[in-house]
């Protein structure tokens, strides 16, 4: 990786954890945001956290042939912007048609973003610095968060909804700030690529896009791993696990705060020194580590309800499983990302990195609501079981997956040092640079 390159990515990482760190006023408190302080409702409130998914669900299937018509740097900047104005319009709303709108437009700039700056990423990076650069976006990105939250906790003030509109524009300024910061970037003339040189519709993201994407074995089973990885993990987050952790082992929300804090500081405690530990490993035998990790999390969770009247166990159960979650998610950061990009053709990189995204965005639709209507129903033995039996099809998934992926997919540190497959290369030493 050139001088160049490496200034453009740490360009980029420091735009994208300063967003992230806006979110970090915002998301915590957007549910109260909009029941309490705007006296919306609550259904006003789950319909707000629904459009962002909607959104993102209609923008991601067509994001990724964007991004490889019109690259990378202008998708993340016109995204940065949309969600720049849909922060702000939701901290001025004040009305139910107003804020869903406002959501919409934001949940369409995020989901617009991260496909784009995953794209930039491996741009700016070569197959043996990719997994360091994947780790370093999400070990930014958690800091920026907690950080942003912790502040917005000190600022935020529920009978007064013009410390939100404060909030809401720290969020609106650093999203403006990301796309600042990938604006500097520039691509002075087009990257060369290794592999064969794509044909016109390849290079356009034409209609057999998609077509050859499904056709793709390994990374049909690496969405379908996906798929089970955030359903596992991410999507039971804010519902499931949490009614878990309240209903069952009988924790207080605070407590509940402090375990979701535990999440975030096991991956930002461990992210590089797991790095250290599986960036020579084959990525396939990592994942499916990820899936023994994730199964112990939730026999954990499981403990704090078989000891009833036990406080003390129930508390110390559900932390260590919200540790042990983000234990396996800095596993998954410097592996999953990476490898999607490995497997893309590097005419249509942005289309893969918008389908995995897709597949996230899926997972995380319908993970919230299994986990809910479980929970709901008082099936949490059922619940807990569902949780571990995917936590095993993880480990089960990933080692199926090992056997499509070559030698240089599972594991890039064999690979020739200097070759970039998939990722476009430099065809000088000042290819990528940055703007003064």
């Amino acid at each position: 990786m050139t001088t160049a390159m490496g200034a453009a990515l740490r360009r980029i990482q420091l735009g994208n954890a300063l967003s992230a760190f806006g979110n970090g006023f915002t998301v915590p408190f957007l549910f109260v945001y909009v029941a309490q302080v705007r006296d919306l409702g609550a259904n006003t409130a789950g319909m707000v956290l629904a459009t962002f998914a909607v959104a993102a669900l209609a923008v991601l299937p067509f994001i990724g042939r964007v991004i490889d018509r019109r690259g990378p740097l202008s998708v993340v900047v016109a995204g940065a912007v949309a969600a720049a104005v849909g922060s702000m319009g939701l901290g001025l709303a004040a009305s139910e048609p107003l804020v869903i709108a406002a959501a919409g437009v934001l949940g369409a700039g995020i989901a617009a973003v991260q496909p784009a700056l995953a794209t930039l990423i491996v741009w700016c990076s070569t197959p043996i610095t990719r997994s360091r650069a994947f780790a370093t976006q999400f070990f930014l990105g958690n800091l920026g968060l907690g950080v942003g939250g912790l502040l917005g906790g000190l600022l935020v003030d529920t009978s007064a909804a013009s410390s939100f509109v404060r909030l809401f524009a720290i969020d609106a300024v650093m999203f403006l700030v990301l796309g600042a910061a990938v604006a500097t970037v520039r691509l002075k003339r087009t990257p060369v690529f290794d592999d064969p040189v794509p044909t016109v519709d390849e290079r356009l993201g034409g209609s057999g896009s998609w077509r050859a994407l499904l056709g793709h074995r390994a990374m049909v089973q690496l969405c379908v791993l996906g798929f089970v990885m955030f359903f596992a993990c991410y999507g039971q987050f804010e519902s499931g696990l949490s009614a878990f952790a309240v209903d069952v082992a009988r924790i207080s929300p605070s407590m509940l705060g402090i375990a979701l804090a535990a999440n975030t500081a096991a991956i930002v405690l461990a992210q590089f020194v797991v790095l250290k530990m599986v960036e020579r490993r084959r990525r396939s035998r990592v994942m499916a580590l990820v899936g023994l990790v994730w199964t112990v999390a939730w026999c954990a969770a499981g403990t704090a309800g078989l000891i009833p009247g036990s406080q003390a166990v129930g508390v110390t159960a559900i932390i260590s499983a919200y540790a042990l979650f983000g234990l396996g998610e800095a596993m998954l950061s410097p592996t999953v990302a990476p490898l999607v990009a490995d497997l893309a053709p590097s005419s249509a990189l942005g289309q893969y990195n918008s389908a995995f995204a897709l597949v996230k965005q899926l997972a995380l639709a319908v993970g919230p609501a299994v986990g809910g209507l479980m929970a709901g129903a008082g099936l949490y033995g059922a619940y807990i079981v569902t949780l571990v039996v995917c936590s095993l099809g993880i480990t089960a998934l990933a080692l199926m997956l090992g056997r499509r992926l070559t030698a240089e997919q599972d594991n890039p540190l064999r690979a020739v040092t200097g070759a970039a497959v998939p990722a476009p290369r430099a065809a000088s030493s000042d290819e990528v640079t940055t703007a003064a």
